[in-house]
């Protein structure tokens, strides 16, 4: 009997009929996971909400995307082009511009070498275009915007551009820093303006072209080349200069 009561005891003991009640809930872990990931959701709303989101600048930067890769879109207007201008077209312009320009210049020098007038003329070009300047004692009496018929050879040969090549033309007179002293200009900005206005009047009788092509400018006695020390440098500085440009500057 006392045999029996030892084993129930042991049995009891050795393999309980109920298991220890388990802890209701999450995990204590996932609260501070939870709460670790609210805190990392509000410090992204913030730094949104602190955002500047400029839709104009950002449409900048997608048409510049757009034009650094050369993308094209159709014109579903149909109003002018079927395609966009590309900076691969413009470029192509610029180099062939350019190469205009050098054979414009070329062109002239030979002029001024079979001519024998390097000291009526002389040529230059830069970014802009092709530059033939011309002294005043050569076109114009002292103090008069009227042409010396023995320089309309040179005048023939400028006016000629006009009409074989395709240029735009400024013509700018230039004066020294004297002051006129005569009876129909007032000032050197009269003088310079009414030179300029006289050699391109003579373009267009000679040339024919479009008046939209062609401008004169009067600076007077503002752009020195040389600084207006002597007879010599003043000579210089009167002057008329005929500036061809490609057609896709702008005035």
């Amino acid at each position: 009997m006392a045999k029996k009561k030892e084993e129930d005891i042991i049995y009891v003991i050795g393999k309980p009929d109920t298991e220890p009640p388990h802890e209701e809930g999450l995990p204590p872990w996932m609260a501070t996971f939870a709460d670790m990931v609210t805190l990392l959701l509000c410090f992204f709303v913030l730094l949104l909400s602190f955002a500047n989101q400029d839709i104009a600048n950002f449409e900048k930067l997608k048409g510049s995307m757009r034009d650094a890769f050369g993308v094209q879109f159709e014109d579903r207007t149909g109003r002018k082009v079927a395609y966009s201008e590309s900076p691969f077209s413009a470029s192509s312009e610029k180099k062939a511009a350019k190469k205009d320009m050098a054979a414009l210049e070329l062109d002239i020098r030979a002029f001024i070498n079979a001519g024998k007038v390097s000291k009526l003329m002389s040529v230059n070009t830069d970014q802009q275009g092709v530059l033939v300047r011309v002294p005043s004692r050569a076109i114009f009496k002292p103090g008069t915007a009227t042409l010396d018929p023995r320089i309309y050879k040179v005048l023939d040969k400028i006016s000629s551009i006009m009409k074989t090549k395709n240029f735009n033309l400024v013509v700018r007179g230039h004066t020294d820093d004297r002051a006129t002293h005569n009876n129909v200009y007032d000032s050197n900005w009269e003088l310079s303006s009414a030179r300029a206005a006289s050699c391109l009047r003579y373009v267009l009788q000679k040339s024919g072209v479009s008046p939209t092509r062609v401008k004169a400018v009067g600076y007077a006695g503002t752009k020195p080349l040389v600084p207006n020390t002597s007879d010599r440098n003043r000579a210089i500085n009167r002057r008329v200069e005929y500036y061809y440009q490609p057609p896709s500057k702008i005035w």
